[in-house]
């Protein structure tokens, strides 16, 4: 079906890419053709299945194959095609970088749109995060079959098993101490509900979490952000905002990141929690990207025992977003009121996502998984750095794992019209801006690795940032010719 030339510089992965994009423009494969799946043409070829899954990925971002679940990959029809970007969503002013717009492009996965600020890993790197016989299992294991109702703090086992995983990072917990969610934004909301009144006043991390600020906004919550480093939040300004604001709670995500990638030393955390005992707030402990962490580091949640801390974390980008399954880790007293309110807002959360998931850590395979998915990054955020920095992007303080780069543009480049433009090219960028609460002016844009490795990117940036570069060259020439002229 396919040649690949084993002693040609172009990568293997490029090589299969492109023959099956001729093969496709020839129509050798028409619309609705099934692809081999990724084993069987990684077999053919005799190339690893990560050879394979680098040319489909590349494929789908570019909307010339897509995938429908387990049944496989399959070439766009032209019906495909016309759905990329539909009239409704026309860009205009401002638009492409608000926050629940940003959210809903990422969650649509519109064909041919290279998702390179996503803050999700791609569809084909999960599919075989929970196999099928898992949901059989789950669903032959559970009490009452598709009858079967979930407690509102959820399944004993299931929170035995997560109450393990906290143990594994240094929280002393057990499953009396966890409530289970619908991810990490069902938390964010959970917490905000249950501890927050219009008027209170929130610390938030700036850079931090973009979709976070409007549903505090949204509540007439006053929000005061907090400068965040590589080592973690400036703590002089932590203090200073303490004392002029008193606040009720603060937000921080202290492993990998969002959107920088950095985890914060154990020497900050301390004195964050001593401010927060001195000040009397609450710490929300944002933990959504520590799975994707190959290294063990400190979190709140082990340095205070669950005191005065509320830990959360996610599934949904490690394992399953189609589960939508998360956690809330508390001291008991917090922990009742959070289950009160998840109570009055939903009840509880479905059984059946949850006896998966029982299924899933039960068998053991997670930590393999997250072994592979660590891997995997690694190596996509090698070939991105290196690929990005040849185009001109500047990683001054880069992290040192997970899925986020935060890169720096050249000086003189407005990154608003960069945005913009490379949406008109269908390449979705997320500019530094969006993750302020203040949506302070900044040079930054995030990158997801695993789709920012990805040439059709470099290639973009390197035309729009060398032109830039042209331009500032040509006017220095201008002024120094201007200034020579003076002087004779």
């Amino acid at each position: 079906m396919i040649a690949i030339d084993r002693s040609s510089p172009v990568a293997l992965s490029t090589q299969i890419e492109t023959k099956l994009r001729q093969m496709v423009e020839s129509r050798a494969l028409p619309g609705g053709a099934k692809l081999p799946s990724i084993r069987q043409l990684a077999t053919q070829l005799a190339v690893s299945t990560n050879t394979v899954v680098a040319a489909y990925d590349r494929l789908v971002a570019a909307g010339v194959i897509d995938t429908h679940g387990t049944a496989g990959f399959f070439v766009c029809t032209a019906t495909d095609a016309s759905r990329s970007i539909p009239d409704e969503v026309a860009l205009e002013a401002g638009e492409e970088q608000e926050p629940v717009w940003l959210a809903q492009q990422a969650n649509d996965q519109r064909a041919g749109i290279l998702q390179a600020s996503s803050g999700a890993l791609p569809p084909t790197w999960l599919q075989d995060a929970v196999p099928a016989a898992a949901v059989q299992r789950a669903l032959a294991g559970s009490a009452a079959g598709m009858a079967s109702r979930c407690p509102p703090q959820g399944l004993p086992e299931l929170r035995e098993h997560i109450a393990l995983l906290l143990r594994g990072v240094g929280a002393a917990v057990d499953a009396g101490h966890i409530l289970t969610t619908f991810g990490g934004t069902h938390a964010i909301d959970l917490i905000c509900r249950s501890f927050l009144q219009p008027g209170d006043t929130v610390l938030v991390e700036d850079p931090g979490y973009f979709l976070m600020f409007g549903r505090l906004r949204q509540d007439g919550i006053r929000l005061v952000s907090i400068k965040r480093g590589p080592d973690g939040l400036d703590l002089d300004a932590l203090e200073a905002a303490c004392r002029e604001h008193r606040p009720r709670l603060l937000f921080v995500q202290t492993a990998l990141h969002n959107p920088t990638g950095w985890s914060s030393s154990a020497a900050n955390l301390h004195k964050v929690l001593i401010l927060a005992q001195q000040y009397g707030f609450l710490i929300a402990e944002d933990d959504v990207h520590g799975h994707f962490q190959h290294a063990h580091s400190t979190r709140l949640a082990s340095l205070s025992g669950l005191d005065g801390v509320i830990y959360y974390s996610s599934f949904c980008k490690a394992l399953s977003p189609a589960l939508r399954m998360g956690y809330l880790a508390a001291a008991p007293a917090l922990l009742k009121v959070l289950m009160r309110t998840k109570i009055h807002s939903l009840m509880t959360t479905p059984a059946l996502n949850e006896y998966v998931l029982l299924e899933v850590l039960r068998a053991g395979n997670l930590r393999k998984h997250l072994d592979r998915m660590q891997r995997k990054i690694m190596a996509a955020r090698n070939a991105s750095t290196r690929q990005l920095s040849a185009a001109g992007v500047l990683f001054e303080q880069p992290g040192d794992a997970g899925i986020f780069l935060w890169g720096t543009m050249p000086d003189g480049l407005d990154v608003d019209l960069l945005v913009q433009d490379a949406y008109r090219n269908k390449i979705l960028l997320m500019r530094g801006a969006a993750f302020s609460a203040n949506d302070t002016p900044d040079r930054h844009i995030r990158f997801n690795v695993a789709f920012s490795q990805h040439p059709r990117l470099s290639t973009y940036l390197q035309e729009r940032l060398q032109a830039v570069a042209g331009a500032r060259s040509s006017l220095a020439r201008a002024s120094s010719a201007e200034n020579s002229a003076r002087q004779r």
